[in-house]
């Protein structure tokens, strides 16, 4: 058996991973450590690098303190992580400031000059929006892009601005911090619509970087997602309570390497993953996009392979807010009757328990309440950072079951309005695989059949899907495995959830509701962000 070691770098926490690889991926240890979102008034939400790093060092050494694998054991290092973050660094690889979050929307005005003007297509204008689908096959519209951040800190900060010498994403930044040496991968360079992805073009793009007028040199060397990055350096292996020398590989983003831990890697594959943010991907061969829904097809963990992806800001994180707006002293007296202990793990598990004990009797439509769950702005199937959540349909009998009903309701009604939106290029799948915290909970799943009408599967863990991605490229960097097509026959279906036609007929109403809920405020959204 050869034992890897995977980071799962989220918005809430990392989760670290240890796992034998033989006939399939067997879990055989984790840990995790939270730390904070600093979420601020002017739209700003930023990430503390140090806060990665030693959420890394003390979990690992939780992990090893409580297994009989010995760190020397290890036969590769990887990683997957949150996506589109922008992290500046010096030469050095220490931040210049502190690395901003896929949620950070504060780049209105960056945006508005940059490609919100003049003759537009969808927002964008024409004469920026067709060299960049032609040469990336999307388009850098929505202020939460990498690029925006961007210009964003040149136009705010230029003091630090001028002190980068690196533009790296989350986890390529810990792999600098691991092995000492500078790279990025192709899922997370194309993140920058900066990447020229067409066959046989593929690396940095120089009329995409003169276009928006970015500096080339801070653009790292690119790699595959299974390719080694380098060695875990002295200093890094210290402080990990690892082996100096183990290989670390590229890894991947979370987009991307979920859907390899899910089991979906083959053409016409689609996932769902609900966590702190959700989304609906669906693998193709091709290169496409849908500018009016805010689709594209964006480069995967595989060479040739694209995952067509629809993203929603906030899906598992809605239900956080619940725990701690709308019912936190029910769930403390639900956790106390458990004996939970409150590690971040059995925290996690615990609120997703109590979702599914609190709901599971209310009927689909709770009441006629519908939630929104836009508590960070939008992006697909409309960009809008001002859009927000609400209540719609309160009356003098709804209680919290119903509206806490509500909220998960909304999340799968948008998931689903995203499923059709990308049935307008291709055919998604049926069965399809869904993973994420939000499928911990039968209850959730069956609720997700009901609402799409498609049949749901489940797999072992599916919390720990983009960990097992990770653990996946690098056992095909290893040569563990022959290639990453392979990958399903590890990942069989765990459980399958059939849709109740009666059920499915029953929120068709409410789901058309809730898709007008947004033009029909789209003004008001605006008018109260100012």
């Amino acid at each position: 058996m050869k034992y890897l070691l995977a980071y799962d770098i989220g918005t809430t926490g990392v989760k670290t991973c240890l796992f034998g690889v033989e006939e399939t991926f067997e879990l055989l240890a984790s840990a995790g450590r939270s730390y904070p979102l600093y979420v601020l008034p002017d739209g700003g939400a930023e990430q503390s690098g140090e806060d990665w790093w030693l959420g890394m060092c003390e979990s690992t050494r939780e992990l090893f303190s409580g297994t009989k694998v010995s760190p020397a054991e290890i036969a590769g290092i990887s990683f997957c992580s949150q996506m589109q973050g922008l992290v500046l660094t010096d030469a050095s690889g220490v931040p210049v400031r502190r690395p901003m979050s896929y949620m950070d929307q504060r780049a209105v005005e960056e945006i508005r000059k940059g490609i919100a003007y003049g003759i537009r297509i969808a927002g964008a204008n024409i004469f920026k929006l067709l060299p960049s689908l032609v040469i990336t096959g999307a388009v850098s519209s929505s202020v939460k892009d990498p690029l925006w951040k961007y210009k964003w800190v040149e136009a705010h900060e230029p003091e630090n601005f001028a002190r980068a010498a690196w533009w790296l994403d989350v986890k390529d930044y810990l792999v600098s911090r691991c092995t000492g040496r500078f790279t990025m991968t192709e899922d997370s360079a194309f993140a920058t619509l900066l990447y020229d992805n067409r066959p046989g073009h593929e690396g940095w793009s120089g009329k995409m970087c003169s276009m928006f007028g970015v500096r080339r040199e801070l653009l790292p060397p690119i790699i595959r997602s299974e390719d080694q990055a380098g060695e875990l350096c002295p200093g890094a292996a210290g402080e990990l309570g690892l082996a100096a020398g183990t290989p670390v590989f590229g890894g991947g983003g979370d987009s991307s390497l979920i859907g390899i831990g899910a089991g979906a890697v083959g053409i016409g594959d689609t996932h769902i993953y609900s966590g702190t943010s959700g989304w609906v991907s669906t693998v193709t061969d091709r290169r496409m996009a849908d500018t009016s829904c805010m689709i594209a097809a964006i480069t995967g963990a595989r060479s040739g392979r694209f995952n067509y992806f629809a993203e929603m800001e906030t899906a598992g994180k809605t239900l956080e807010w619940v725990k701690d707006h709308l019912a936190l002293d029910e769930i403390n007296i639900y956790l106390e009757k458990k004996d939970i202990s409150q590690g971040y793990e059995s925290t996690y598990r615990s609120l997703y328990d109590y979702m599914t004990e609190t709901v599971k009797d209310v009927p689909p439509g709770s009441g006629g309440v519908i939630f929104t769950p836009w508590l960070h702005g939008n992006r697909c199937p409309f960009e809008d950072p001002d859009a927000t959540g609400m209540f719609f349909g309160i009356r003098l009998e709804t209680g919290k079951t119903e509206m806490i009903h509500a909220v998960l309701e909304g999340v799968f009604y948008h998931l689903r309005w995203m499923l059709e939106c990308q049935d307008r290029k291709l055919k998604t799948s049926d069965p399809i695989r869904f993973v994420g915290g939000g499928a911990l909970s039968p209850v959730s799943c069956q609720m997700l059949a009901d609402i799409t009408g498609r049949t749901i599967e489940t797999v072992r863990s599916p919390q720990n899907a983009g960990a097992v991605g990770a653990a996946a490229v690098a056992a095909a960097g290893l040569g563990i495995l022959p290639d990453l097509d392979c990958v399903r026959s590890f990942i069989p279906a765990a459980a399958r959830y059939s849709p109740s036609a009666e059920k499915h007929r029953l929120y068709e109403p409410y789901y058309q509701t809730f898709r007008k809920i947004h033009s029909a405020n789209r003004k008001l959204y605006k008018g109260l962000r100012k």
